[in-house]
């Protein structure tokens, strides 16, 4: 990796654009080519981009199959991935593959079909995950949806597209005691 392909790595350059292509598998990214928008994105010698962002959204994705390969081909610093936008697909689940990538600070997932609320706990292992999109996935109807990520991720800045207030964090924890039993410490016993 060369000092100026890292320099030039950055979320201000613009994002790898897939949104409305009516992509259905990960793996048709490779052959895909992406949006164009203003400001051209930029390449390494090698032909990766140099981005950190990519916008997967409104196609027709129910899973998210290979993706460290395919990002690994696109990109010339998939590790520095920092915001990915997978709103309005078809996923039924928050995919681990996500949680591998530690320098993600934007994860849009609203509008799809997450309807397991217990998988927004696969994201706490990411240490920048500041903002994060759940509305429009039926977890939403869930009871303390709200309250429940907030007191699962608790570095949120911005859930929703709404800040999230010292307001929400106190509710949040208020919500947790009252809701969430703490684990019991099962004694295991010797059997002679």
């Amino acid at each position: 990796m060369s000092k100026r392909d890292c320099l030039n790595t950055s979320v201000q350059e613009p994002p790898l654009d897939y949104s409305f292509k009516s992509i259905h598998v990960i793996q048709d990214l490779v052959s895909e080519e992406p949006r164009t928008g203003l400001r051209p994105v930029k390449h390494s010698k090698s032909g990766k981009s140099l981005t950190q962002s990519l916008w997967l959204n409104n196609n027709v994705l129910n899973d998210i199959k290979d993706f460290s390969q395919v990002v690994s081909q696109l990109l010339q610093h998939p590790e520095n991935l920092a915001w990915i936008d997978l709103s309005f697909n078809d996923l039924t689940s928050i995919d681990p593959v996500l949680t591998t990538f530690f320098n993600l600070s934007v994860l849009y997932l609203h509008g799809n079909s997450i309807i397991r609320l217990g998988e927004v706990n696969k994201l706490s292992v990411l240490p920048r995950l500041r903002s994060l999109t759940l509305h429009g996935n039926p977890i939403e109807e869930e009871k303390g949806y709200r309250q429940y990520v907030l007191c699962n991720l608790p570095r949120i800045t911005t859930f929703d597209f709404s800040g999230v207030t010292k307001a929400d964090r106190t509710t949040a924890e208020v919500w947790k005691r009252m809701n969430i039993k703490p684990k019991k410490v099962r004694i295991k016993q010797n059997v002679l």
